[in-house]
């Protein structure tokens, strides 16, 4: 039988694992609900003639938890502090979980300088306007397409050789990247633009699964693609077009190799889940609109 001592020390040896439990949490393997993280945004968004859109989305951000891409071209029709009010009216309620992408319509106002101003830390070195961070398990890496303006962004070019740098230095086994203009597009206004490849050489050599942009004002999505717009199951970049924040609609031209699914009469944000060995997607459109797009990959 327990002496009344040996019957003290038990009780006192539990209240202590009740006291320590929050301090040291179990190490039980985390569940996989508890390894993933939600990416969730567009670009090309709030245009302070008309806010409908730009609204629309808003509210689905608000509508849904997660790490905001605004996908360039945030403020029309240049990024203005007059301008950025607008957006601020919108996409500003989330502003505190926003890791945004410069657009062209940025640089057209004194090299983007209110566009750094607004969003601070959050939008990197406002010398280069690109960075990388981490979420979940998956590394994110933010670039600056707008290349006249960081010294090109072709192989050898400084940004190219950050994001190899980057890229060697964080060796996750899922990778992304959004940045403002698509290497490829079936848009009409704008179409595939060949001047960000080396980004995606860089990101194909390292087993990158997603690349997002914005710019043309539609959504589309690819299948897996190498950097010459070859179908590649194996290693192939999967790209998404979502440039649906609300600015408005254009019209698609000829449909690029591996597009496979297009919309331009829907605003909307791209809904990603990012797993610790795949993700899922998700278009959300805008109220009383119908068109969606999902489903899954896993990663490289």
């Amino acid at each position: 039988m327990f002496s009344l001592k040996g019957l003290y020390l038990v009780v006192l040896l539990a209240l202590a694992a009740l006291v320590l439990a929050p301090v040291f949490p179990s190490s039980a393997p985390r569940s996989d609900a508890e390894k993933e993280a939600i990416l969730i945004g567009a670009g090309d968004i709030a245009d302070c003639t008309d806010l409908s859109g730009a609204e629309a989305t808003a509210k689905l951000l608000e509508a849904n938890p997660g790490t905001v891409m605004a996908l360039g071209d945030l403020a029309y029709p240049d990024g203005a502090a007059e301008n950025f009010k607008c957006y601020d009216k919108t996409w500003g309620r989330v502003k505190n979980r926003t890791r945004p992408a410069v657009g062209n319509h940025e640089f057209h106002s004194l090299g983007a300088s209110y566009y750094f101003q607004y969003f601070g830390a959050a939008a990197g070195d406002p010398k280069i306007g690109y960075y990388s961070y981490e979420l979940g398990s998956w590394h994110i890496v933010v670039l600056n397409s707008e290349c006249a303006e960081i010294g090109g962004c072709g192989a050898g070019s400084p940004e190219e050789k950050w994001l190899r740098a980057d890229l060697a230095a964080h060796p996750a086994g899922c990778t992304l990247a959004y940045f403002h203009k698509p290497r490829f597009s079936s848009g009409l206004n704008h179409g595939n633009d060949p001047e960000v490849g080396a980004f995606w050489q860089a990101l194909y050599d390292a087993n990158a699964e997603l690349i997002l942009n914005g710019h043309d004002h539609d959504y589309e999505r690819f299948a897996p693609q190498d950097p010459n717009g070859n179908a590649d199951a194996k290693r192939g970049i999967r790209e998404f077009v979502v440039g649906t924040g609300g600015k408005n609609h254009r019209e698609f031209g000829i449909h690029k190799a591996n597009s496979e699914v297009r919309n331009n009469n829907a605003f909307g944000v791209l809904k990603l889940t990012l797993k610790e060995t795949g993700y899922d997607w998700k278009f959300i459109p805008e109220a009383g609109k119908t068109f969606t797009d999902s489903g899954s990959g896993s990663c490289h």
